[in-house]
This record gives structure tokens, C-alpha cells and sequence, in this order.
């Protein structure tokens, strides 16, 4: 019988990770080596956005995870119906987020 354990591995998920952080922009780059993700919370009308997270991959693993947000984005399409795509403006700003500044 073939041991399975060797094929598992036990993720911690700590909670304050657990909570998640939410983005609307992601930014890429790429070296050679590596590739750099940035998500950032843009909030409407403020002037600076905020990086939450960072990601660094390699570029083999970058396209992994590639593969695995595809797949995962043709569950929920098969599930929940296509994820419609807001193409009024070319910049990839999210909508409504080019509205006057803020006010507090």
C-alpha cells in the first residue's frame, strides 16, 4: 500500500491572514527570474492608492497559478453564469473610480 502522506501538506491559516484583504487593482511585473504582483485598494477620488499585498513568484509557478485562477474562474462561469467585463474606457481603472476627490 502506498504511503499518501508523502503527497500532502498541512497549510496553517492564521487567523488575521483568514480575514483577507480587499483589492481592485493589481499591478505586474517581470524579470527573468521572477514575476511581482502588487494588489492595491484604490478608493474613489483619493489621490494615492495603497499596495496591501505583495506577491513574488517564479515564473513557473506564476503560471501555475495562472492555470489554477482559469480554472477556477471557468467553475464559477459554469456555475454562476460569464463574469461580463466593463470595457467603457481603455485604462483598466475600475469603474467609477475617476470621479472628483473624496470628502470626508
Amino acid at each position: 500500500m502506498e504511503d499518501n502522506r508523502q503527497n500532502s501538506i498541512n497549510i496553517d491559516l492564521p487567523a488575521d491572514i483568514a480575514q483577507g484583504s480587499y483589492v481592485n487593482l493589481s499591478i505586474v511585473g517581470h524579470s527573468s527570474n521572477e514575476f511581482i504582483m502588487d494588489f492595491v485598494r484604490l478608493m474613489p477620488g483619493m489621490p494615492k492608492a495603497s499596495v496591501t499585498n505583495r506577491l513574488i513568484m517564479t515564473p513557473e509557478n506564476a503560471k501555475r497559478f495562472l492555470h489554477t485562477l482559469m480554472d477556477n474562474i471557468k467553475g464559477y462561469e459554469d456555475k454562476f453564469g460569464e463574469i461580463k467585463l466593463n470595457n467603457d474606457n481603455n485604462n483598466n481603472v475600475p469603474m467609477g473610480f475617476g470621479s472628483p476627490n473624496a470628502q470626508a
